[in-house]
């Protein structure tokens, strides 16, 4: 049977559906035009201009035989083998992308153990890579790390990259240090927003790409269909022929276990390390030519001071070896590299020399930036800036004005703040900050409000103080019409819940596109809305879906201005005076709508302390006392109170409007009504 499949770009022309002899009950799909001839058979890929990978798993030798990938084949053109550059066989450098939560950071886990770099008896904790505090109370990766296993004599160095899109900066950055990457993927919820990004971005890179379809032994696993979406996403986003034949891996992280089919698994990640070496190809390197390195990323120490981390493109670096660090603007100076690290296993190892191909880490350039390149003294020359996509939403940052400034911050003044601000753009390229209307106030702008707010909370576990005024996108003129970023917003919720969803979001100026069954009984929406309609969404999706929904979300582009969204229809409860709370005051305060304060808490005038259960704030007093009389009672009035709302950072963020602000102190978060903006009544 033949069909005809109409695709954008054209490539599919047509498609073959027959039945397998050996099963009736077994189809393949094979789709077929003149510049690619693929085949698709119960979920893995092969290509029929390349002979299919051949690997047979036995229970003694699972990784024994030999994996074939036209992935590393075709890289080998006749050009390059005709010019200088050469491939590196002992070298893979790859990164580890998906969406968040899909698992990447737990398989990780798995290869370092399996490769051996722990000692048997070595405790490890679980989620290694998220060495951040931060990081492991969230549960998400927000740093990109570097670390490195040896794996049959060649070493594997392995860059762990955020699965958030707020982070995607992170990734783009680092995608300049490999030649291939591990997409993760769900077995279940298959490709999602931040997977659509991170392809696309490796695939322009023009990376080789080795699928892991994770989480297989999830109970309500879907493996076909996963690898079915992921393939349409590759001819979606103009794959070359060579990166649609991917090899498929399925795997489970936590049980440390892959194989080539989800019904034949090895006992280990045998599978897994044997497609790296042999389908993402080494380091295209020239060895003998001039150095040149190109820093990817910063980190700093105490001792050494900045610490510049790139991949060596060309020639051999060597410790006190005197460099030129140059930039795309032609202007250069001098250094020395003072000390000189390699990644070995899951440190950071001193070396003499490092050859072209490696990822190394430089010591002794003290103003070193992302993007720099060091280069050979005598002749040379910068490699490409790195370039990341712009911040789509921004933020005012302005010291603390409230009544109890200087209480528990250690650093509180402008100065402090701007120094603070300065050394966060030296790492972080996809942030932006500028001069606000005042000399006390910063505009600092991200890809997100996930982006800004882990910036707010390191920010106030190191001591600062200060005030953030709410989130607002960034707009742009062109051709005198006005633009505003659009996202795409894909939200998995039970069909006893989309009612209310599907409301809401249409409330935000959401634009469904696409509609289809998730697994477990839930219907996953895809939505087109503008950045505007996203903000304070999580939580009241939450609050309509009673915390069974998920939301995610991927900048798209920027579009015509959508109208006016209406993001909040309660006010707030706002303190007149200022005092200690009583619980005679919020007896009757409760009756207004729902507190954020308990007894005992000390207030100042203009805190919000509650929401009002009607639009439009109200101002009231929470410290009244019970007026001391002389006429005694035999019983004593006992007072109920409902447990108070507990805010976080984010809540917080997503809560506040334009004439309020949230401040953020290492001990308290507090929210306050702006006095810049006139009072409302009530």
């Amino acid at each position: 049977m033949e069909m005809a499949i109409p695709m954008n770009n054209s490539i599919i022309t047509a498609a073959t559906f027959s039945a397998n002899p050996n099963n009736p009950t077994r189809r393949s799909f094979s789709l077929s035009s003149p510049h690619l001839t693929t085949q698709l058979f119960c979920g893995t890929l092969s290509s029929s201009l390349t002979c299919k990978p051949q690997f047979s798993l036995s229970k003694r030798n699972p990784v024994g035989s030999f994996v074939k990938c036209s992935v590393s084949e075709a890289t080998e053109t006749a050009t390059e083998r005709r010019s200088k550059l050469t491939r590196r066989s002992d070298i893979r450098n790859i990164a580890i992308v998906a969406h968040v939560d899909h698992g990447k950071t737990t398989l990780v886990d798995a290869m370092l153990k399996q490769a051996k770099v722990f000692r048997d008896n070595q405790v490890m904790q679980e989620r290694i890579m998220d060495s951040n505090d931060l990081e492991r109370e969230r549960g998400i990766t927000i740093l990109s790390k570097n670390t490195s296993i040896s794996y049959k004599d060649t070493k594997i160095n392995i860059i762990d990259t955020p699965g958030h899109s707020d982070f995607g900066g992170e990734v783009e950055r680092v995608l300049n240090m490999v030649e291939g990457v591990l997409l993760v993927v769900d077995s279940v919820e298959g490709p999602m927003p931040q997977t659509r990004f991170v392809l696309k971005k490796a695939l322009e890179f023009g990376h080789a790409v080795v699928v892991v379809v994770n989480k297989i032994d999830r109970p309500s696993a879907r493996p076909e269909f996963v690898v079915n979406s992921t393939f349409e996403l590759f001819i979606e986003l103009n794959a070359s022929d060579e990166q649609c034949d991917f090899q498929v891996i399925y795997a489970s992280g936590i049980k440390g276990k892959a194989g080539l089919s989800p019904e034949n698994m090895a006992e280990d990640l045998g599978p897994l390390f044997e497609s790296i070496i042999r389908c993402i190809p080494g380091p295209h390197i020239d060895k003998d030519g001039a150095l040149q390195m190109l820093a990817t990323n910063i980190e700093y120490d105490e001792h050494k001071g900045r610490i510049a981390i790139g991949r060596l493109h060309a020639g051999v670096l060597r410790k006190g070896m005197d460099v030129r660090v140059c930039t795309t603007d032609d202007a250069c100076r001098f250094g020395r590299v003072s000390e000189l690290f390699v990644y070995e296993k899951f440190f950071r190892v001193p070396a003499e020399t490092v050859e072209a191909g490696d990822i190394c880490a430089v010591c002794g350039i003290g103003d070193i930036q992302i993007g720099e390149t060091i280069a050979d003294k005598a002749n040379g020359t910068a490699l490409p800036a790195i370039r990341v996509e712009e911040p789509t939403v921004k933020m005012a940052f302005s010291i603390n004005t409230s009544p109890f400034v200087g209480r528990e911050g250690k650093y509180v003044t402008s100065r402090n703040l701007r120094d603070r601000l300065s050394r966060e753009l030296e790492r972080n390229l996809a942030m932006r900050v500028e001069d606000g209307e005042t000399a006390d106030t910063f505009i600092v702008s991200g890809r997100g409000t996930l982006h800004i707010t882990i910036l707010i909370e390191n920010m106030r576990r190191e001591g600062y103080e200060f005030m953030v005024g709410p989130p607002k996108v960034i707009n742009k003129r062109v051709d005198d019409k006005l633009l505003e970023p659009f996202e795409i917003a894909s939200v998995e919720v039970p069909e006893e819940h989309m009612g209310p969803v599907v409301e809401l979001l249409g409330k935000r100026r959401g634009l469904m596109f696409d509609m289809q069954g998730g697994a477990e009984g839930t219907t996953l929406l895809k939505y087109e809305m503008p950045t505007r309609g996203l903000l304070g969404l999580r939580n009241a999706i939450l609050t309509a879906s009673r915390g069974t929904a998920i939301l995610n979300t991927i900048f798209d582009s920027y579009g015509p201005w959508a109208g006016d969204i209406s993001t909040r229809d309660l006010g707030s409860l706002v303190a007149f005076e200022g005092g200690t709370s009583t619980s005679y005051a919020l007896c009757s305060s409760q009756e207004r709508g729902q507190l954020f304060i308990r007894p005992g808490v000390d207030v100042y005038k203009g805190q919000i302390v509650g929401i009002h259960q009607r639009p439009g704030d109200l101002a009231l007093n929470v410290c009244k006392k019970k007026a001391a009389t002389n006429v005694r009672s035999n019983k004593e009035v006992s007072v109920v109170l409902d447990t108070p709302m507990e805010y976080s950072l984010d809540d917080c963020i997503e809560y506040i409007q334009e004439d309020e602000l949230v401040e953020v102190t290492p001990a308290s978060i507090r929210m306050c009504k702006n006095p810049k903006f006139s009072k409302k009544g009530r």
